[in-house]
């Protein structure tokens, strides 16, 4: 099998490069591209009348069958999954004959359509058959734990209230787009409890045997795992070798249940020459025709599909151990559940949206409970609505067969409109500092203590070490040059000058590039029998954020340029020097490390971190606001240990270690994929907007010690430069694990409800038609009028009602409403006081009145007090406000 899964590989492989050869060379002006074609009939999902396809085809113990995923068969509905794909293979031939082209995929559970090769000439032609309904150009996306269950306060609240740790999340699958999975990882064993542990009947899904992934790599906690890859395949940036044709996770990303390419976290990237997409970039001085993209943070772009999925549902209490030094143990949101992986983002490039909604399809068909997205698209969405592009759509039929979706915001924050994560129906979150803190500094001879990062032990006791500046080490062979002082080199070093000192070394742009490393650097230091390392930040490297690093000897990293430069004007002042040769006879400084092994515990905790992307939600290309809130919450997501992939390469200092230290949205949103696994298995009927609402209405306003939850707002300095987090920093809140259990009312909405939304766009009849098959009725309605948990209002013109539904999910209890106005508005409430009964509805309006003319955003809350204990929390915002004073107003 492994045999002929190479044959086939290399077959499409082939078939790509061929075929953007051919096309090169036989007609210079039709570029071919894959471009994502759906059909006019509505996919199977939605004549299913239960919607989830239930089936036993995968058990424990039996074959390990091998998928193909350029055809994108369903498995539990072969006959209609066939049949649709030869209907989209007839429409090519029957369209394009005798042509050239190459169709990748073939969808038929989300969306009904396919994704291929083909140059604009055919495009045009497919988009005049009366099947066809749309044709999108095929984009590229991009990647958007130990200590957070006891932040989030599982242990005491969520876990032990529904039977401990060894329950939670039991029989709920978890489906994955990400990196993939290092299946060897012991967060994915399934052996950890003696208890038994089956796979839910209700999953149908497959794990693909390779040479990378062979049989046996599926058990009954990973039991399923498939790659998609066709897309990059036919553009010729699939790098087999370093991207791995299989389901293994080669970055890390995938295994650390956290980070995924969809919400771009991390390593500086050069986009035009590596063909990574990462967040946070920002242009930098054009070079030799190539334009430069630095991140403002770094961490792996590649290994966060093993982080993510270990954050989400990796196992309970497994050893965090890295460079050799213990850090606690780790444990995922939601241990017992079950974990599938569908890997559509690559090392070398990304990932793009045809390869991403063939594994959104297949996790569908296989039936996961919950998605989880670390991703986000590169760009915005052309056309009327950020909300109609193909993996939005293909995840509102997902959430259309029960399955609650989760996404990363996205890293581009602090910027206003920054969100990366659009549509009413996926759940987005944002990303905060939890209350564990690595910290380490440096103390000079002068009494200056300097804080720094470096996962590293200290100097001993309260000696002081020598500094000695590697660009003074250099042997009498050695040329300098601008590369010399980052250590890359041992040889290029006197050992009698460095030994037992403390080796300074410049972090240059070259490591955010990956052409310098921190591991090499301390090899080099230990090589020369160095005392402990320090490293200055080179003053061309701005507003970049460094995540802890495990160093194996004493040293530190000075984050900031101006930090440094206290450092390198003491270390010039204590040197001395012959006058007449300008030597230096005496290195004068000194300094001891404290070292960064133990964790301190901040009270200013959560907070809203600068680059998590906030509100108002984007409604289109033009910037115009949604009236609807995003993000939806926010989660942990700031230095996040997580299990990672052994043979990641694309974070040098983790090389080799079975866990790393992680920050980004993509850290976040598998947080929240945990704690729904907990609220799906308590309540296994809720529908994906009810496992949403519970999480929105019980979050957390404040913070540890009672105060207003913080926002950054600036790259530089942004601990100096934060204030109360708003609505569009934080959603509904932190999220409360515990409360979201038991929320007491819900906000429900369905299928028809968000069909009803999209219909209400101005110009979107024909692609609603397009994308779901549906015309749209006369009843539409808009976001301020969906039943979410929230209330956006992009423009107030003088007085609007809205009416919200609230559903008792508890026994009988009576509330009292309370509620503080947006700033330029009055609000009235009414009831003001219910009492409702187990499983009964009731409807509550609230009239807002603008009291000022204002393009500013204001913010207010309504509260629901429930005699039991329940509290429920509606967050208010209104941006434009025109009061009945501007009577030239439009609405």
């Amino acid at each position: 099998m492994e045999g002929t899964y190479g044959v086939q590989l290399g077959v499409v492989l082939c078939l790509g490069l061929l075929m953007r050869f051919t096309w090169c060379q036989t007609n210079a002006n039709a570029v071919s591209a894959v471009y994502i074609v759906t059909l006019k009939q509505a996919p199977t999902s939605h004549y299913n009348d239960e919607l989830r396809v239930k089936s036993n085809q995968f058990k424990h113990g039996k074959s390990n069958r091998l998928d193909k995923p350029s055809n994108n068969i369903s498995r539990t509905d072969l006959r209609n999954g066939s049949y649709i794909a030869r209907v989209h293979d007839s429409i090519l031939r029957r369209t394009l004959r005798g042509e050239k082209y190459l169709k990748l995929y073939s969808y038929h559970y989300l969306i009904n359509g396919f994704a291929v090769l083909i140059t604009p000439p055919q495009v045009e032609k497919l988009s005049r058959r009366r099947e066809v309904a749309n044709v999108v150009l095929d984009f590229s996306v991009r990647t958007a734990t130990t200590h957070t269950p006891q932040f989030l306060g599982l242990p005491q609240g969520a876990w032990s209230q529904e039977g401990g740790y060894e329950t939670a999340g039991e029989g709920i699958v978890i489906g994955f787009i990400d990196t993939g999975i290092d299946p060897t990882h012991p967060s994915f064993s399934d052996g950890i409890s003696e208890n038994l542990y089956p796979v839910p009947e209700h999953f149908s899904g497959i794990c693909e045997v390779t040479r990378d992934f062979p049989s046996g790599s599926c058990n009954r906690k990973l039991i399923g795992a498939r790659h998609f890859a066709a897309s990059a395949i036919t553009r010729g940036i699939f790098n087999a070798t370093q991207d791995y044709a299989s389901p293994y996770d080669g970055d890390g990303h995938g295994t650390f249940y956290l980070l995924m390419k969809f919400g771009g976290d991390n390593l500086t990237i050069i986009e035009l020459v590596s063909n990574k997409f990462h967040e946070n970039i920002h242009p930098v001085t054009p070079r030799n025709g190539w334009s430069f993209f630095f991140s403002k943070r770094r961490s792996s772009s590649l290994e966060w599909g093993r982080h993510t999925a270990s954050t989400a549902a990796g196992n309970h209490g497994i050893p965090v151990v890295v460079a050799g030094l213990q850090f606690g143990n780790a444990s995922g949101m939601a241990p017992r559940s079950h974990i599938a992986v569908y890997k559509a983002l690559y090392k070398s490039f990304g990932g793009f949206a045809a390869d991403v909604v063939a594994a959104i399809d297949q996790a569908a068909q296989d039936g996961v409970d919950i998605i989880s997205l670390s991703i986000t698209p590169n760009r915005r969405p052309p056309g009327i609505a950020t909300f109609f592009n193909p993996i939005d759509m293909a995840l509102l039929s997902a959430v259309k067969a029960g399955i609650f979706v989760v996404q990363a915001a996205g890293n581009t924050g602090p910027s206003p409109k920054s969100m990366s994560s659009f549509s009413p129906w996926i759940f987005t979150v944002g990303a905060t500092a939890h209350d564990r803190v690595y910290s380490n500094s440096i103390v000079l001879g002068n009494n200056v203590s300097i804080p720094g990062v470096g996962l590293a032990p200290g100097t001993d006791g309260d000696s002081m070490y020598t500094l000695v500046s590697a660009i003074h080490a250099l042997n009498d062979t050695t040329a300098v040059n601008e590369y010399v002082g980052e250590c890359q080199d041992p040889s290029s070093f006197d050992q009698d000058v460095v030994k037992g000192n403390l080796l300074i070394c410049s972090y240059s742009i070259r490591f955010v590039l990956g052409l310098s490393t921190i591991k090499q650097a301390l090899q080099t230091a230990k090589n020369l029998s160095a005392a402990g390392v320090v490293f200055y930040m080179d003053p061309f490297v701005i507003g970049f954020q460094l995540n802890p690093t495990p160093l194996g000897l004493p040293g530190i990293i000075i984050p900031t340029p101006q930090d440094s430069k206290i450092l390198l004007q003491y270390y010039n002042s204590s040197v001395e020097r012959d006058a007449p040769t300008n030597k230096i006879v005496k290195f004068g400084a000194v300094a001891s490390i404290s070292g960064g092994l133990t964790a301190n515990f901040s009270h200013s905790a959560p907070k809203v971190m600068y680059y998590s992307a906030r509100g108002p939600d984007p409604e289109d290309s033009f910037l115009d606001d949604a009236d609807i809130l995003k993000p939806n919450v926010v989660a942990p997501g700031n230095f996040i240990w997580a299990a990672w992939s052994s043979l990641g390469t694309d974070s040098v200092e983790f090389l080799g270690e079975n866990f790393a230290m992680m920050s980004g949205t993509s850290m976040a949103a598998p947080h929240v994929a945990g704690l729904a696994a907990l609220i799906k298995r308590k309540f296994p009927t809720f529908s994906p907007s009810a496992i949403g609402s519970a999480l929105s209405t019980t979050a957390s306003l404040y913070d540890k010690v009672g105060g207003p939850i913080m926002a950054q707002r600036a790259y530089a300095n942004p601990d100096l430069n934060q204030s109360p987090a708003t609505p569009f920093d934080m959603g509904s809140g932190f999220v409360n694990a515990t409360a979201a259990l038991d929320p007491g009312l819900i906000f429900d909405l369905n299928y028809d409800d968000y069909m009803s939304f999209l219909c209400g766009i101005n110009g979107s009849a024909p692609l609603v038609l397009n994308y779901t098959g549906q015309s749209c009725g006369v009843s539409t309605t808009n976001g301020v009028d969906l039943n979410l948990p929230s209330i956006t209002i992009a423009k107030l013109n003088q007085s609007r009602t809205v009416q919200r539904t609230v559903t008792n999910i508890a026994s009988n209890e009576t509330y009292n409403v309370g509620w503080s106005a947006p700033l330029g508005v009055s609000i009235t409430v009414w009831p003001s006081h219910f009492s409702i009964g187990s499983g009964e509805k009731v409807v509550l309006s609230v009239l807002f009145n603008a009291t000022m003319n204002s393009s500013v955003a204001s913010y207010g809350r309504i509260g629901l007090f429930g005699e039991m204990g329940h509290v429920v929390n509606i967050p208010l915002s209104v941006i434009v406000k025109m009061s009945h004073n501007n009577n030239t107003s439009k609405s």
